[in-house]
């Protein structure tokens, strides 16, 4: 294979197609975050199954090449390619599933930036794979290389309790936070003894869904959105072990909802990858103006230093404080 950069591709991308060389079939990828992986295949006259986690990850995938699951896109697979993500949990999950799902002679190639790997990673990997080595640098980006899967069983998604709300949380590696209640989330649920006397509620970007939870558990008809899979199974799995009702979807945002609603709770994420980015979140604060009902709610939970409090006035209305801590406010805007 060439070794001269490729100027279409990212250093990740390129890496992993070097480091794959002649590539064995069938192939599974994992987590192509732009689509120039499925598409550099494609042009080399390769197809594959391929699983993204992120919904606007997976529209840039040809579509009878998408899998609905990571087990399905790795299932009898001799090649796995792989953008590592960030959280170790999900590391460990998709390890496991390649593990016990992929062909024993499968050969895996998981690459990320220097800057976003850790040692922590080789030991995930460690616990499913005989052999697990890092390639040499390129372009400050390096490939973890493992061979000899090490089946066992799946053990994701996992549960918690949270005695606090006497709710059970499930959650896979990658979902946020996993099964923990974050200090967000958590100053955010602490204000609902003061919920407006809503019918119809969505959790926007849902996470394990302990919002949604919460507010199934008053009544509510409630929807819970995520561009997340590992967050959209678990909002699932977390209504299911607690009895309730929600109305789960994966889905970049509520741009064509097709009803109004009363009340939108949100703990909105400020960062796209590794990369601190508020201005999705701008975005969907538009949106959910477009979908409250007059006199509907938004409350929404951030991190003190953003500049939320003007964007969700000019885009829900009249918005006030509802409780802060050192880290984090919550907000109640009416439309």
């Amino acid at each position: 294979m060439d070794d001269a950069p490729d100027a279409r591709l990212d250093p990740v991308t390129e890496l992993l197609l070097s480091e794959a060389g002649e590539i064995a079939e069938p192939i599974g990828v994992l987590d192509d975050v732009d689509g120039a992986l499925c598409r550099t295949l494609a042009d080399r006259g390769y197809t594959a199954r391929v699983w993204c986690d992120e919904v606007r990850a997976e529209r840039a995938v040809p579509q009878p090449w998408r899998r609905p699951t990571p087990q399905q896109a790795v299932a009898g697979v001799r090649t796995v390619l792989w953008r590592l993500p960030r959280a170790l949990g999900a590391v460990d999950e998709y390890a496991q599933a390649i593990a016990e799902h992929a062909d024993p002679a499968v050969r895996m190639i998981a690459g990320e930036r220097d800057k976003h790997l850790s040692r922590s990673m080789n030991e995930a990997l460690a616990r499913h794979f005989t052999s697990v080595h890092a390639s040499l640098g390129h372009r400050k980006a390096r490939a973890l290389i493992a061979s000899g899967p090490i089946a066992s069983p799946a053990s994701w998604p996992r549960t918690a309790r949270l005695e606090a709300f006497e709710l059970d949380v499930v959650a896979h590696g990658a979902t946020f936070n996993t099964n923990r209640l974050d200090r967000g989330t958590a100053l955010l649920a602490s204000c609902f003894d003061r919920l407006p006397a809503a019918s119809t509620a969505i959790d926007l970007g849902c996470g394990s869904g302990i919002l949604a939870a919460l507010l199934a558990r008053r009544g509510m008809r409630v929807s819970a959105v995520d561009v997340a899979w590992s967050a959209c199974d678990a909002a699932g799995l977390t209504a299911s072990a607690n009895g309730v009702e929600v109305d789960v979807q994966r889905r970049d945002g509520l741009a064509g909802w097709p009803q109004q609603v009363d009340l939108v709770v949100t703990n909105p994420p400020f960062h796209v990858r590794a990369a601190k980015d508020t201005s999705p979140t701008r975005g969907l604060f538009t949106q959910v103006g477009d979908v409250l009902t007059d006199g509907g709610e938004l409350w929404c939970v951030y991190n003190a230093h953003l500049p939320y409090l003007p964007w969700l006035r000019r885009a829900i209305g009249p918005t006030e404080i509802l409780a802060r801590d050192r880290a984090y406010v919550v907000t109640r805007s009416v439309h």
